[in-house]
């Protein structure tokens, strides 16, 4: 009986060894599951508590201005809420914020209808956003988050851009507050009132004689109503003339099984019609004939194709 005691005392303390020895060897990752957890918890319990929390201060038709090392005038935030809190950022509503030159000009406005100040200064907006640039050109985007921070205005989440006649679908954005250009990034949706969509990469949005462009160096599809356009070098989009040119080697293909070929077409959408014409060697091909010519012009709406200057035909 005595063994067996000593027997079952033995195995225990072996037992206890053994656990303290796998205790030791994955204490770090029993720890960082603990402290994860702990973290996830107090996430959690602070996001709640930044709904419940009452604010500090209150203070309706807010203005602050900040000035250079020199007194002069940098930007100003104004809003008709701002509300404080202990442990969280600044809550804005219906904020604007206005940049200003070494002469005091307006440079840059952005309006929302909410935004976050931190103590760094840095910005973020919520939602739609309307920046007007000195030149007057307005961009209006709609993202969950849009950072302003110094001369740069960044969003790394799905933005949406409200063009003319179109509305763009990116990956982020990026801007300088001193220039009128904006990058659209990542992959490219163009999603147009005629109901034509254009898939693309990196879209430039630039504003030059008046005129609106929307332009890109990646490969770039067009889609219509019964025609598929192919293009390997881009496009460049004239929202106000309402003509697209894709560029470099375009291939159309239609829902009847024909197919077009050319070099940097424009597709002409002005007063409601879709033409697609080039001044480049175009080929045609279909079941029974194949045509090369040296211009081409296809009015897709009434489907009437014309291929001009040295015409070649193969019927088969």
């Amino acid at each position: 009986m005595a063994i067996f005691q000593t027997r079952k005392i033995q195995s225990f303390i072996t037992f206890i060894i053994v656990l303290a020895a796998i205790l030791w060897i994955y204490q770090d990752n029993i720890l960082s599951i603990s402290v994860l957890k702990k973290s996830t918890v107090k996430s959690e319990l602070s996001e709640e508590q930044v709904k419940d929390t009452p604010y500090l201060e209150k203070i309706d038709n807010f203005i602050i201005k900040e000035y250079s090392s020199d007194q002069i005038l940098l930007h100003t935030i104004e809003a008709d809420v701002y509300k404080s809190y202990k442990d969280s950022p600044v809550q804005l509503e219906a904020v604007k914020v206005t940049k200003f030159d070494e002469k005091q000009n307006e440079t840059l406005t952005l309006t929302s209808n909410r935004a976050v100040l931190f103590k760094s200064g840095s910005i973020h907006f919520i939602g739609e956003v309307e920046i007007k640039t000195l030149s007057g050109i307005s961009h209006e985007i709609d993202t969950e988050l849009l950072v302003v921070k110094g001369d740069q205005i960044k969003s790394n989440r799905d933005v949406f851009y409200l063009g003319e006649k179109a509305k763009i679908k990116a990956q982020g954005m990026d801007m300088n507050t001193n220039s009128d250009l904006v990058n659209l990034n990542g992959d490219v949706e163009i999603l147009q009132d005629s109901g034509a969509i254009l898939t693309t990469k990196n879209l430039l949005i630039s504003y030059s004689s008046g005129d609106k462009r929307y332009e890109s160096n990646e490969k770039t599809v067009y889609k219509s109503n019964e025609n598929v356009v192919n293009a390997d070098k881009g496009v460049n989009i004239n929202m106000k003339s309402e003509r697209t040119k894709l560029l470099g080697d375009v291939t159309i293909v239609n829902s009847f099984g024909s197919s077009l070929t050319s070099y940097d077409l424009i597709i002409d959408q002005s007063n409601g019609g879709e033409i697609f014409k080039s001044d480049s060697p175009s080929r045609f091909q279909s079941n029974t004939v194949d045509i090369k010519a040296k211009k081409m012009h296809y009015d897709a709406i009434t489907k009437k194709l014309k291929l001009t200057d040295e015409v070649k035909a193969t019927y088969e």
